[in-house]
């Protein structure tokens, strides 16, 4: 457990207040998206994403401005990135997932022409809702509430469209009811049709958000679920709403220049393979949490519809890049582990999560992976921070939003102090480690912390070298 931090900030009341201020009762007003901040973070998130004033904040503190570059590791649908642009500080996001990354891209861009982007949706839209009348098909809301299903298909046509064998394999079961998956075809294929690549990306991201939130059957509590089956639903007027809430965000903003943001679709275990040079100042991240989550359940509807992943290949490519943050994401030469073979507190939790494993009976595959997912989760993130030291400038300040996870038989993972050990470990300064909020854990009942830790790359000549356990840089 790394001592510097510990008793650093003790005195300093800012600190101490930041440490406090985040209660169980305060949650849900922590994490929400404000509605002053909805311009174009609106267009698509991740339902856990970080809000936009955690990144404004940070950024305060480290005295961040148009002279700095920021980087966001695990930029997700583009939180910091957005929020950096907005604020006209230059930055990059490095994202794994082909989904995440073309939402980045997308909010990152407000070149195109708003009355265009409108016009051009309107004329998809009425081509859409007419291919759709003449096979008997109703699409303006509001649609009846009980309709069953063989009234559905009573009008409509005998075949409705439906996914190539390959790609339905890869939806989550009834996820998306037949009727509202053939209305949605019939619109990606109008917007083939009428392609136009100024617009096409927005309209897109707007299809995937639509999709999500109104279309499907999907629901978030907070892990991605399917609900009760809708045998109908609205698909052209949500689409079109997104766009045009899109194209009323794109107003203002195409009156800013706005700062650069580049976004690589890449591993964020090799930064150094798509950047050169001390060059980034800061990171404001979220990195994936060590528990049972899979991120590509989260947004697999709208990548597999939308032509993101096309087959299980692109699945397992997809997942290869990924830090090992669950055991549906383990493949047998995966060694990240090496990392951590010498960290004491790792280990010990690996095999108490394999004891109660073994104590308790339990046999299925993904079981018995629990230990060694949590020794791949660590080495990763201590594979990437070793890595993320060659594109940091001396001083770089970084924030790493992370969480207590018992998500393994119920053994607790203190996710931030472990995290900020390895970094200690690998040269960084910890500065501290701060209190966002906590959330009760559905198992143990217990409250779990999500903690900001933060860190300082003092340069590689400035790093201490006595009293520090070094991580064996695997050959």
């Amino acid at each position: 457990m790394p001592k510097s931090w510990e008793s650093a900030n003790e005195h300093d009341p800012i600190m101490k207040r930041e440490l406090h201020t985040s209660t169980p009762d305060t949650n849900g007003a922590v994490n929400r998206l404000a509605p002053e901040d909805s311009l174009v973070h609106d267009w698509y998130r991740f339902v856990l994403s970080f809000p936009p004033h955690l990144v404004r904040d940070y950024l305060q503190r480290f005295g961040i401005g148009r002279d700095h570059t920021v980087l966001d590791p695990f930029c997700g649908t583009g939180t910091t990135i957005v929020e950096c642009k907005k604020l006209g500080i230059p930055s990059i996001g490095v994202e794994a997932m082909p989904w995440a990354y073309f939402v980045t891209t997308v909010k990152t861009d407000w070149t195109p022409d708003p009355d265009g982007l409108v016009r051009h949706v309107r004329e998809v839209a009425a081509l859409a809702r007419e291919q759709l009348q003449s096979e008997g098909i109703e699409d303006e809301p509001p649609l009846p509430l009980f309709r069953s299903t063989s009234m559905v298909g009573s009008h409509h046509p005998k075949v409705l469209r439906k996914l190539p064998p390959e790609k339905e394999k890869l939806l989550l079961t009834n996820s998306i009811s037949p009727l509202p998956l053939h209305k949605t075809l019939v619109l990606l294929e109008c917007l083939d049709q009428c392609r136009d690549e100024k617009f096409r990306n927005h309209e897109l991201l707007a299809l995937g958000k639509a999709l999500v939130f109104s279309i499907s059957n999907l629901n978030f509590g907070p892990e991605v679920g399917v609900g009760p089956a809708k045998p109908d639903s609205p698909v052209v007027a949500p689409w079109l709403a997104s766009v045009e809430a899109m194209a009323a965000d794109l107003r203002p903003l195409r009156q800013t220049e706005g700062a650069p943001a580049g976004v690589h679709n890449a591993d964020a275990r090799r930064i150094s393979e798509i950047l050169t040079g001390c060059t980034i100042d800061a990171v404001v991240t979220s990195p994936p949490y060590p528990n049972e989550k899979d991120y590509t359940r989260t947004t697999r509807l709208e990548s597999v519809l939308l032509g993101f992943i096309k087959d299980k290949a692109d699945l397992r490519a997809l997942k290869r890049g990924l830090i090992r943050s669950n055991t549906r994401g383990v493949y047998k030469g995966d060694d990240d582990d090496r990392w951590v073979s010498d960290h004491d507190e790792i280990q010990r939790i690996a095999k108490a999560i394999e004891t109660r494993r073994v104590k308790l009976g339990k046999t299925s595959g993904f079981e018995r992976q629990y230990h060694r997912v949590t020794k791949l989760y660590f080495g990763g993130m201590a594979r990437h921070l070793a890595d993320l030291r060659t594109v940091l400038a001396p001083g770089a300040q970084l924030a790493y939003v992370v969480g207590d996870q018992a998500s393994y038989l119920r053994v607790m993972i203190r996710t931030g102090p472990l995290l900020a050990d390895i970094a200690e470990s690998l040269g960084y300064d910890v500065v501290n480690i701060d209190l966002f909020r906590t959330r009760l854990a559905t198992a143990t009942k217990e409250q779990l912390r999500e903690e900001v830790v933060i860190l300082r790359w003092p340069g590689p000549r400035q790093r201490r070298l006595s009293g520090v356990r070094a991580i064996k840089v695997p050959r």
